[in-house]
């Protein structure tokens, strides 16, 4: 375990929190590291959006005190994070990247910002992202870079959140998903990302992109420190019609090296097809992982999903439909403060009639009833998470709108728990992610085949060097 003052923005929250419980690390100290890496990298990087020095200091000093008398709130206590900047946060900046909002300042937090908060979290400042969740390059800042190569994307649209895990300038944060958006920029990244069942979380306080496929969810450099987020953020919400009565498991538990007869199901017809675009190098490293779990006791086999090939377009037609409904007014009044990317799609989501945005339904719902056929018989899903691994800022488009195969968005219209964590590294020496996606409101399950994979494969253990 790394503790030198000088690196202290190595350790992961699992780390820290023993630290800081046994008094052997203060808040304020870690809390500061933090803040010098930041100062350190963050000019190439651009995670950051809103930097909060003066108030993270004084979320730190607190703890440290509240610690110091014996209140000690759990393994998020004194624990440095960052929010996308979508996350409604009180008389701090919530613009969403975009010039639309940019003198926004709401006067309450999200929930599941009051609930870290409550854990005893500090909040370092708020992440860049891709315009309103959508698009790059965004009317406001820049687009952040990958740890691993400046020259590369992050993804998105969680695109600060990748990058700031990955470069450790905080040491958890709240990414979004609706298409891919934990996931994806996790997968990129190095990362491990969880979109959690669809209701787990609430959504109250967090700016929409698409009311019925956005999710809530961790991103952090290991399955504990998401297992730990996790405990926080999740259970029902009055505020949000749309989250769960379930109870809410005890996500640590879950962290144990076992996954001895479960059943890992592969739609290779779908994920695995190279003509389809999907990098080699990325179904190479997926399949060894795969290969592996079946070596540590799980048991792997081909599965089919007739509809999966509607799942791309469907979820973009469900996706830019909602979108505009949400963005039509401001489209109307002032559309030059849109990027045009992120303008250009939201007019596409316009154009769509109502009877295209049912059939866009009805396949949802196909696809959701053949999923659950199939987890009647398999206890996970397992695949690549992206087509392969971040492409290169010069050679990316970021105005193609791409209605094709994607590995994410299924689990986005199914609402299924969904994980991606690291499995490998380009020639190249970029990373590469294995997804593993469970039955609704089962995250322990895929946590802890998550955390096996990790804890096995050692991943983990590289770090980008910046």
């Amino acid at each position: 375990m790394t503790t030198s003052s000088q690196d202290l923005y190595l350790l992961t929250i699992h780390e820290a929190a023993e630290l800081i419980r046994s008094r052997q690390l203060s808040p304020v100290e870690l809390t500061q590291a933090f803040l010098d890496r930041i100062e350190a990298v963050d000019d190439r990087l651009k995670s950051y959006i809103t930097l909060l020095p003066e108030t993270a200091m004084e979320a730190a000093r607190e703890a440290e005190t509240e610690i110091s008398k014996g209140n000690y709130r759990g393994p998020l206590h004194g624990i440095p994070i960052a929010l996308k900047d979508l996350y409604d946060t009180a008389g701090v900046p919530t613009m969403a990247q975009s010039k639309v909002l940019e003198h926004r300042v709401p006067d309450s937090d999200a929930t599941v910002v009051t609930r870290l908060r409550d854990a005893g979290t500090v909040l370092l400042g708020k992440l860049t992202m891709h315009e309103f969740a959508l698009g790059f390059p965004a009317s406001l800042y820049e687009s952040p870079r990958n740890p691993w190569n400046l020259d590369h994307v992050t993804g998105g649209s969680s695109s600060g959140s990748g990058a700031g895990i990955a470069a450790g300038t905080c040491m958890g944060t709240l990414g979004s998903c609706t298409g891919g958006s934990i996931r994806g920029p996790a997968s990129y990244c190095g990362i491990v990302g969880l979109k959690p069942t669809y209701g787990r979380v609430s959504r109250h306080g967090v700016l929409p992109l698409s009311w019925s496929l956005d999710h809530v969810g961790p991103m952090t450099w290991i399955v504990e420190d998401t297992a730990h987020m996790m405990q926080a953020i999740a259970g029902r919400d009055p505020n949000d019609p749309t989250s769960c009565t379930e109870p809410v498991p005890d996500y640590a538990a879950s962290l144990r090296e076992d996954v001895s007869g479960l059943v890992i199901g592969v739609p290779r017809h779908y994920f695995f097809d190279s003509s389809a675009g999907a990098d080699e190098e990325m179904l190479a490293a997926v399949d060894k992982a795969l290969t592996e779990l079946e070596g540590l006791g799980a048991r792997v086999e081909e599965v089919t999903i007739p509809s999966l090939d509607l799942a791309g377009p469907a979820n973009w037609l469900i996706m830019m439909s909602e979108a505009y409904a949400y963005h039509k007014a401001n489209l109307a009044a002032q559309p030059e403060n849109f990027g045009p990317v992120v303008r250009h799609r939201f007019y596409i989501g316009g154009l769509f009639s109502s009877g295209e945005y049912v059939m866009a339904q009805q396949a949802r719902t196909r696809i959701r009833r053949e999923f659950a056929e199939v987890m009647q018989r398999v206890d996970l899903i397992g695949c690549p998470t992206m087509l392969g691994p971040a492409p290169v800022f010069d050679t990316f488009d970021p105005s193609s709108v791409v209605l094709g195969r994607s590995f994410t968005a299924p689990f986005n219209e199914t609402g299924m728990p969904a994980i991606s964590v690291p499995c490998g590294f380009t020639e190249s020496g970029l990373p590469l992610g294995l997804q593993l996606a469970g039955r609704p409101f089962e995250e322990e399950t895929v946590i802890r085949a998550g955390y096996t994979y990790q804890q096995h494969a050692g991943w983990y253990k590289q770090r980008p060097v910046l």
